[in-house]
């Protein structure tokens, strides 16, 4: 996108079945984007969802998680399997990242990207992004974010389901952020990410959602799982569910910086829409 463009965002963490193609319609023209990134993980191989998140009338981008790839091993040339039919739905960047050093469901990825190895990823993901047109700016998606990020159980990519934590990022997506600054002069104001919930293990408390790094990169977790909660009807009838809340992670970009963001609530009840709570997380000058 143009570095001069005012763009808003709406992120779309981690699904895992919580999707109405329907209802989040109706949650996103509330919101009026310019652009949803979907962070994967839409579900174990739910293609059916996949689909309707293909016919969402909004500009979009997607990338695939682990969940996506949960029992597909490797590609099979006699039928499409449900991978190769969630690909055909969407076009994202690399897929089925499960964090840290190994690569997940390397058959796949071998198959379909020629991607044998960590090296080999980052410069098929570093490659993407000096195919930028001059004078726009590169917008980071990933399933998982990058190394380097902390190693605090509750730090953005925090392995919070093991005693001492530990950095659980994708030293690929790291890799390619480092060679794309060192030898381009494409602004890159965002990496957008999901995969490590917001809500820690084991009730360890919340995960801390974005890092702003020396460059004034953004590194943003837009995991909030789950991000679909019935409304219930508390005059009337009891435990009746008279609608839904929705969230997404809005992003406004201003003059090729992040300009807001905040953590957003919408409920969807019928035909009416409400901004039910607006969380800033970030921004610019504060």
């Amino acid at each position: 996108m143009s570095s001069f463009a005012a763009v808003r965002i709406a992120v779309v963490g981690d699904v895992h079945d919580d999707w109405d193609l329907q209802e989040d319609t109706k949650a996103l023209q509330l919101l009026q984007p310019d652009l949803v990134l979907f962070t994967g993980d839409f579900g174990n191989e739910n293609v059916e969802l996949v689909r309707s998140v293909a016919d969402l009338e909004f500009p979009k981008a997607v990338i695939l998680g682990n969940h996506d790839s949960w029992k597909t091993q490797q590609f099979s040339g006699k039928r499409k399997d449900s991978v190769q039919l969630q690909l055909e739905c969407v076009v994202g960047g690399r897929p089925f990242s499960c964090g840290g050093e190994q690569i997940f469901r390397k058959k796949l990825l071998s198959a379909r990207y020629g991607v044998q190895d960590m090296d080999g990823s980052a410069k098929r993901i570093y490659k993407a992004a000096t195919g930028t047109p001059k004078d726009h700016l590169v917008i980071f998606l990933a399933h998982n974010g990058p190394t380097g990020l902390g190693s605090e159980l509750n730090d953005i990519c925090g392995k919070d389901w093991v005693f001492g934590g530990g950095d659980h990022g994708d030293p690929d997506l790291a890799q390619a952020i480092s060679l794309l600054k060192e030898t381009s002069k494409f602004p890159s104001p965002l990496v957008v990410f999901g995969h490590m919930h917001k809500e820690l293990a084991h009730g360890n408390g919340l995960r801390r959602m974005i890092v702003v790094d020396a460059d004034n990169t953004i590194y943003l977790n837009g995991a909030i799982v789950p991000r679909v909660k019935s409304l219930i009807d508390e005059q009337g009838t009891p435990n009746k569910i008279v609608g839904t809340l929705r969230v997404f992670t809005t992003v406004e970009i201003l003059d090729g910086r992040v300009d807001k963001i905040a953590e957003t609530w919408v409920t969807v009840n019928g035909d009416t829409t409400a901004l039910q709570k607006e969380h800033i997380m970030y921004k610019h000058g504060s």
